[in-house]
């Protein structure tokens, strides 16, 4: 019997619906903040999990590794975009979409969790990218009632600084440690928890004005600088998830990189895993805010 599950991130409406025996319930756990009744909203997107997809004239068009977390992105044979999901080389999940990505369907094979996850942050990065929306690959705190985010590189350190904001500086507390989502609501900002946060679990329905983006690099000192807006600009592209070689997600994308290019403040922080790193962090982006 088929069951029905609503959820509701950033303000965006999708539905996941289980079409197998299996019950799916202990992989939506962390899902719970975000879950909402039945609702005539418009969707953003419906993932329906199924027995099996057919998936046998795939093409390849690129191949993304993140630590053996693998993504193999590509289309069918009739133009449907299609997804193969791999763990430490072994294919766990394969997901098939509409080309508007507003449906689509997945089969795991093994590890439901991190197939079914993949499937709904893909499905969320693009049916939303064209609504001033972005999935960015962050750790981000809050504090003074504003959320923080640092980008970077996996391995840059962007949970340890958040770490060291959670001790060093007083009233912070933790928003996601690896896939919230920023969505420019009305001329404004704003950054939110999501079901989605790596190693860290933090799956918090919560959200705040952003007050500053900062893209972190490892050095021995600390040093924060401004960046200027074509500089701001191209430190947020490495950190959103989208399919850019859609030009309809793309341009998409683009629209939202460039409003908070120009309408947010965005540094690049040097610094070393220390206490010292997160007061230069905090005492100078909140000042130049003031």
């Amino acid at each position: 019997m088929e069951k029905t599950y609503y959820y509701k991130v950033a303000g965006h409406v999708f539905v996941v619906s289980n079409e197998t025996t299996d019950d799916v319930r202990q992989w939506l756990e962390h899902y719970q903040p975000f879950l909402i009744d039945a609702t005539d909203e418009e969707r953003a997107f419906t993932l329906h999990i199924r027995e099996q997809v057919e998936a046998d004239s795939f093409e390849q068009e690129i191949h993304q590794d993140d630590d053996g977390s693998e993504i193999m992105a590509g289309h069918l044979s009739d133009g449907r975009p299609c997804f193969k999901f791999l763990l430490f080389r072994k294919h766990v999940a394969t997901m098939v979409a509409d080309t508007d990505y507003r449906e689509a369907s997945v089969c795991m094979m093994s590890q439901q969790q991190f197939g079914l996850d993949n499937g709904l942050m893909v499905m969320y990065a693009l049916a939303t990218a064209t609504q001033m929306t972005a999935l960015f690959h962050s750790s981000v705190v809050s504090c003074e009632s504003r959320g923080y985010m640092f980008l970077g590189k996996s391995g840059t350190g962007k949970s340890t600084h958040s770490s060291l904001w959670l001790k060093h500086i007083v009233g912070t507390e933790l928003v996601n440690d690896d896939n919230p989502v920023v969505r420019i609501v009305e001329g404004e900002a704003r950054v939110y928890g999501s079901p989605w946060s790596g190693k860290t679990p933090c799956y918090r329905n919560i959200d705040y004005p952003l007050g500053a983006i900062v893209q972190l690099s490892q050095a021995p000192y600390n040093r924060l600088t401004k960046l200027v807006k074509l500089q701001a600009y191209a430190a947020l592209v490495p950190s959103i998830s989208g399919k850019r070689w859609d030009e309809r997600i793309a341009e998409g994308l683009h629209a939202t990189e460039n409003w908070l290019a120009q309408h947010t403040s965005v540094w690049h922080l040097e610094c070393l895993p220390d206490a010292d790193a997160a007061h230069v962090c905090h005492d100078g982006i909140t000042k130049k805010e003031c």
